[in-house]
């Protein structure tokens, strides 16, 4: 289920995949449409330090995550002998298509209807999602910071359809009275981001978003992230330069799917309203492709991660070549066309000096066996 709803935030994520700052801000204030006050440059750099902090740590937690997720996959698979959901070659070729139809359908709904009632029914949604999504990413954390006195009772949550040899489960759900305490905490956030909108309780659940898409959302083999990544990277460069499609929905937009920092935080603390963003797109997009070169580097049994410290080195000097340009230039700026190019060709470059690049290529996080091979190896047990 957290998997579906992943899918579903990512994608609308995608809606508002730029990075932005009081850059827009101030051009409409010099015609008159924003009373704003321009941002200092302690609070600008303050406000991207952040922005990049809030970033990359969802990035490494999720790419970790990942690697227990893809083990926790292989397990169920011997079981159940079922392939895992994941992302294959036609559905990263048509991600940039759907996303840019979701896109233009929301920018002609915004033009069409009243901005208020659309972002009145994505918050209620995004209530719903939110607090779940933090809830599984908190649980870990706050279990281990509850004394051993907390009572722990375990519940089992099933439902199936059918009768006996034909019954059917459709939800299979275990859980005890931490993940309750945890839900508890969350459900607090989310009526606090429902009650004040706060730009503290967005980027909790942005975060907790990004962490789940990252965990989830999995890429089978190198070459179907270079062809979403690539996509993407022509889908984030055409909307945001050739139109004004994406800086429009990203301005009438409201809900966590963008991470924000005010720079007048200096000045007016936690009341700041001047704020720099950076949408969850750009945080998963590339993230999902690092944790891939994570996995990667665990199935080399190198006991090292350099693909994954080359990539995640890479999205940070992308990231900030990023907020370099929009600053000269002052205008927002697709991310990806500048993290794409850095988070393949960093990995994709240090694998042909290291003589890896073909077993790059060759590695699928589930590789799928023929039935010729299956049944090769179901006679060399039997005989063994």
């Amino acid at each position: 289920m957290l998997q579906i709803q992943s899918a579903f935030t990512f994608l609308i994520s995608q809606l508002n995949e730029t990075i932005a700052s009081e850059a827009l801000n101030e051009t409409a204030a010099n015609n008159g449409t924003d009373a704003k006050p321009k941002a200092t440059t302690e609070g600008r750099t303050l406000a991207y330090i952040s922005i990049v902090l809030m970033a990359v740590i969802p990035i490494i937690i999720g790419s970790f995550k990942s690697v227990k997720a893809h083990q926790k996959q292989k397990d169920q698979r011997e079981i159940s002998g079922e392939m895992p959901e994941t992302m294959t070659t036609k559905d990263a070729a048509m991600f940039p298509l759907i996303a840019s139809g979701a896109l233009f359908g929301l920018y002609i709904f915004f033009k069409l209807f009243s901005k208020e009632y659309i972002n009145l029914l994505l918050t209620g949604y995004f209530f719903f999602l939110g607090v779940l999504a933090l809830t599984h990413s908190i649980t870990p954390y706050v279990s281990k910071l509850l004394p051993q006195s907390f009572p722990v009772i375990p519940y089992h949550l099933q439902f199936s359809e059918g009768k006996d040899k034909t019954k059917k489960m459709l939800i299979d759900f275990k859980f005890d009275t931490k993940d309750i305490f945890c839900l508890c905490i969350s459900l607090i956030c989310g009526f606090w981001y429902l009650w004040k909108k706060h730009w503290v309780a967005n980027n909790i659940f942005g975060i907790a978003f990004s962490i789940n898409g990252v965990e989830l959302l999995h890429l089978n083999r190198i070459v179907i992230g270079c062809i979403l990544l690539g996509g993407l990277f022509v889908y984030d460069v055409f909307w945001v330069f050739g139109t004004d499609v994406m800086v429009t929905v990203a301005k009438s937009f409201e809900a966590p799917i963008k991470l924000i920092f005010p720079q007048d935080f200096l000045e007016n603390g936690f009341a700041g309203t001047n704020f720099a963003m950076l949408g969850l797109g750009d945080i998963v997009v590339p993230g999902i492709f690092i944790a891939l070169l994570l996995r990667y580097d665990v199935s080399l049994n190198r006991k090292s991660y350099t693909y994954f410290y080359a990539s995640f080195f890479a999205y940070v000097v992308g990231l900030v070549l990023t907020i370099v340009v929009m600053t000269i230039f002052k205008h927002a700026q697709p991310a990806l066309l500048y993290l794409v190019p850095a988070c393949i060709g960093f990995p994709l470059a240090l694998a042909l000096l290291k003589g890896d690049i073909k077993t790059m290529f060759e590695y699928e996080d589930h590789p799928e066996k023929d039935e010729s091979t299956a049944s090769t190896d179901q006679s060399d047990k039997k005989a063994n």
